[in-house]
């Protein structure tokens, strides 16, 4: 039934942030230029990740915005969009619709509602969406994140998931820092940039990295000079800009930089439960990003400069 395939999806990807008009609905012309943005600095879209708002949105807005953004010409090659759900249908139905896109993969989340389940049930999870696609063309990349899904991907359950399918099985995105998934011989993505050059040594094919919203191009600029002496340097240089980014609610400090850079207050709308910054920690975010010398899509001054 399923054909080896060989991954395709490497680099720098980001959760791609998801704007939202006054009504609380998706912005599709400010995604799709957001989209093509990312694109330009030589990001690949993990459109409906984490950092999209993607558990507060329904299967049918991201299905329209996923059909927006191949209508307005970018390549579904270049699309990871995540598709895990807690339950199998909305999960299938996703994935189905990316599949048929011609995305280069999907990002699966573990079913995270129920805490305690076993592997077994897990497995049955995975395996249940795989074949309700049914599709060869299907590469599913594992999103480990227990410490916001509470729900691990172990290592036993990647194997046994390799085993049964075998080509469609393409990778996972670790987002706990766990250097144990670099021995599997499938494509591993770091979950941040402040591990991309460990990453890339250990093998990794790149990284997912919310920040790579805003700093697009000192994110992918490392990525392919990880090998260069001054690696270190902008390794460290990239972590000052996610420190000042974590020291926030991630998804509205991001979206604070973006109106401000952009010059667009629209882009602060977020969807319940989350909320935008208050107005002093705002001002606090935005001093910390000119102390660098930060550039929204542009990363720290010195390094635009340099490179």
């Amino acid at each position: 039934m399923f054909a080896s395939l060989s991954p395709k999806l490497r680099g720098v990807l980001s959760p791609v942030l998801t704007p939202f008009e006054v009504d609380g609905s998706p912005s599709v012309p400010r995604f799709i230029e957001h989209c093509r943005t990312l694109l330009n600095h030589d990001v690949g879209l993990a459109i409906f990740g984490t950092n999209s708002e993607a558990t507060s949105m329904s299967v049918k807005e991201k299905r329209a915005l996923l059909d927006a953004v191949l209508a307005a010409g970018m390549p579904a090659a270049r699309m990871m969009p995540g598709v895990g759900a807690c339950n199998p249908d909305d999960t299938a139905e996703l994935a189905r619709h990316a599949v048929a896109a011609g995305c280069g993969g999907v990002l699966v989340l573990p079913p995270f509602f129920y805490k305690g389940v076993s592997e077994e049930g897990l497995f049955r999870s995975f395996a249940g969406m795989i074949e309700a696609v049914g599709d060869a063309r299907l590469r599913v990349y594992l999103y480990h994140i227990p410490p916001v899904t509470q729900v691990g991907i172990s290592l036993p359950l990647i194997e046994r998931l390799l085993k049964a399918f075998p080509g469609v099985i393409a990778g996972v995105k670790d987002s706990s820092g766990d250097r144990e998934f670099g021995k599997d011989g499938f494509d591993v993505f770091a979950g941040s940039e402040t591990a991309l050059v460990d990453t890339m040594r250990h093998g990794g094919a790149g990284v997912i990295s919310a920040t790579a919203n805003v700093n697009p191009g000192g994110i992918a600029g490392l990525l392919r000079d990880w090998q260069h002496d001054d690696a270190a340097a902008r390794q460290a240089a990239l972590n000052q800009v996610r420190a000042v980014f974590g020291q926030f609610p991630m998804i509205a400090a991001m979206k604070a930089a973006m109106a401000s850079g952009l010059n667009d207050p629209a882009w602060n709308k977020l969807r319940p439960p989350l909320v935008e910054l208050d107005r002093i920690q705002r001002e606090t975010l935005l001093r910390q990003l000119d102390a660098l010398g930060f550039q929204l899509y542009r990363g720290q001054a010195e390094e635009v400069a340099a490179h």
